[in-house]
Order: structure tokens, then C-alpha cells, then sequence
């Protein structure tokens, strides 16, 4: 892979940067992760091939712009050469779910002021203004509480809670050499990648719908995570957890990280034995969700029903209890009754 930057002068505007753009195109099709900035004068991109400067300064120069400067950075994780680019897992918190509550907050504020100050009656009034007001708090109140989940959750900040769990996660798989792993619900291929980083020797099946709630997250993302990591041993999908497209006994380990719980279903502990179906005998399983009673039933007879069918080592561990987060933690961010089953079929 490769990083080009480019020192651009003439982009006055947004239109400006989208001709910069459209002109890279033209040149490098495969261009992912584009971006040019009118205010820096600069442009970059990913691809996985060196671009022709020379192409690249001549149709840009076409459009009216000059290019000061190409310069392209090979990726080299281990040497240090060249700049490395980073894996980008997303937030378990989307952006774009955090910026829709504050324009909501900001809709209702504005609404709030403009029925104060419109002239209409002021029975009207005692009956709107309270409303708004009501409404405007509760989108507030929301919209800090999913800054601070998103703050909490991100890759990039002080907390790191996704990058703790998922690692930990990882930590309870153990592989063979040479066996196969399916991580159900793969997301970004955050779980998959860490999976198969700590078993190098093993290969590993990511799996996921990549629904429209989450539009961010998707089988292209994935596989440029495991580009960034130098991970080769991973392969992505997309399929159904509720009935998974693979023969019974098909891999040695088999993993999930908070999936499960959002899926609709009044039988959860179902979804488990579905996943639990495709996993050999000997095989290990750490499956990690909101295991509450009102998701998922007594689960602690769930654990005895695995042992009852020939499955050892089984436990259900809370992990709410410093192990990923503290019990405050899952309080405010609404993950209490989280926990991982763990055994070995």
C-alpha cells in the first residue's frame, strides 16, 4: 500500500477540492481514503500501487491547480520505511448517530427561541414552550451521553474500552496450527484480526450482515484493517448469525464480541448453539455480549446444559467487574449484565 501527498496551490473552496478529487480519480481509480483540504492545500490518498506523478501533476494542472509537490510513502509496518497507515475500526458508537442527536438538540433549541419570541397567545405559549423545552433537554442529555460513549469507546482516545475488550476477547482463544477460527459478526474485523494476530499459524472466517444501521462498517473495511495490520490470514463474508453457511464441526475456535444482543430474537441462548453447531470437538469458544437474564434467560442453567452435552471448562464470567470495565461503567453506558462464556467443546 501507499500514501501520496500532494501540495496543491490554487483550491479556494469545497469545489474546488472536488475537481482536485475527480482528477485523482481519473488517474488512480483504486484511490481509497481521498481526501484534499483547500485550507491546508493538500490533497492524499491510499492506493495499492505507486501512482504515476507524472500523470497525476499533468491532469491535475488540466483543471487550472499546480502541483508543488507528489510525494508516496510505502507501507512498512516493520521496517519504520515510508508512513504507516493506520487500521481504522470505526466507534461502536457511529459519528453520524452522535451528530444526528446534536442537530436534533439544535432543531428543538431553535424552536424553543423562535415560539418565545414569536407574537402568539400566550395560553399557546405556556403550552408549547414547556414541550420544547422537555424535548430540547432530552436531546441534549443523549447527545453528551453518546459523545462520552464515543469518546470511551474510540481507538484514538485516553480510555481505549474497544481496543481493552477486543484484545481481551482475543486473549481467550486458543487455536492449533494450521486450524480455522470464525469470528460471528466481525463489524470492522477488529476481533478477527486480533484473533489471528495472537494465533499466527491459524486462519481465520469473519462474518457479519453489515446492516444499514451500521453503513460505515462492511467487507471492503475489513479487509484494508488486515491490509494496515499485515495480517494475510483472515477472509471476510457476509451471512446470517441466526444461520450461519457452514457444516457442522467446521473450525477449531470460534469467537463473537457484542452481536448477539442485537439481533431480535425471544431465544437467544439459540444464536449461541447455532454458533456453538460449526465448532469441532476439542474446539474452544469466548463469546462476549450483554448476557442479562432479560436478554438471553438464566444463563447459568445455559452453562449447564453445554456441560450436560459434553462440553468441559465452561464459565460465564463477568466482565463488568474490571476485567474490560468497571461497574460504574457499564451502568452509565447501559452494558451491564455483560459477560463472556468461555469453554471448550
Amino acid at each position: 500500500m501507499y500514501k501520496t501527498t500532494m501540495k496543491i496551490d490554487g483550491m479556494m473552496c469545497g469545489m474546488c477540492e472536488a475537481h482536485i478529487n475527480d482528477a485523482i480519480r481519473k488517474v488512480v481509480p483504486d484511490a481509497q481514503k481521498l481526501k484534499s483540504s483547500h485550507s491546508k492545500g493538500e490533497s492524499s490518498f491510499v492506493s495499492e500501487t505507486k501512482p504515476d506523478e507524472d500523470m497525476l501533476r499533468k491532469e491535475i494542472e488540466k483543471t487550472g491547480y499546480s502541483v508543488l509537490s507528489v510525494h508516496s510513502d510505502t507501507e512498512d509496518k516493520d521496517s519504520g520505511n515510508g508512513q504507516r497507515i493506520k487500521p481504522d475500526y470505526k466507534n461502536w458508537m457511529p459519528k453520524g448517530m452522535v451528530l444526528g442527536m446534536a442537530c436534533g438538540a439544535a432543531v428543538f433549541l431553535l424552536l424553543s427561541i423562535v415560539t418565545l419570541l414569536t407574537p402568539i397567545s400566550e395560553p399557546v405559549k405556556k403550552i408549547m414552550i414547556p414541550i420544547l423545552f422537555v424535548i430540547t433537554m432530552i436531546f441534549i442529555f443523549v447527545t453528551i451521553w453518546m459523545f462520552l460513549m464515543y469518546r470511551a469507546f474510540s481507538y484514538d482516545g485516553n480510555r481505549k474500552m474497544s481496543k481493552q475488550i477486543i484484545e481481551g476477547v482475543a486473549s481467550c482463544i486458543n487455536i492449533p496450527d494450521g486450524g480455522r477460527g470464525l469470528d460471528v459478526g466481525c463489524g470492522s474485523g477488529a476481533l478477527t484480526i486480533a484473533c489471528a494476530k495472537k494465533n499466527p499459524n491459524s486462519s481465520w472466517t469473519g462474518i457479519d450482515r453489515w446492516g444499514k444501521e451500521y453503513a460505515s462498517f462492511n467487507k471492503k473495511l475489513c479487509e484494508s484493517n488486515a491490509k494496515a495490520e499485515g495480517v494475510s490470514s483472515v477472509s471476510f463474508m457476509q451471512g446470517n448469525a441466526l444461520k450461519l453457511p457452514f457444516e457442522n464441526e467446521t473450525f477449531d475456535a470460534v469467537t463473537s464480541n457484542y452481536v448477539y444482543h442485537n439481533i431480535p430474537s425471544n431465544n437467544r441462548q439459540a444464536i449461541l448453539l447455532e454458533t456453538l453447531r460449526t465448532l469441532k470437538k476439542g474446539g474452544t469458544f469466548a463469546i462476549h455480549d450483554i448476557m442479562s437474564k432479560a436478554k438471553y434467560g438464566e444463563m447459568q442453567s445455559f452453562v449447564e446444559k453445554l456441560k450436560s452435552m459434553g462440553y468441559s471448562e465452561v464459565k460465564l464470567v463477568d466482565t463488568t467487574n474490571g476485567m474490560f470495565m468497571s461497574k460504574w461503567e457499564s451502568a452509565w453506558m447501559g452494558l451491564s449484565g455483560s459477560a463472556i462464556l468461555i469453554g471448550r467443546k
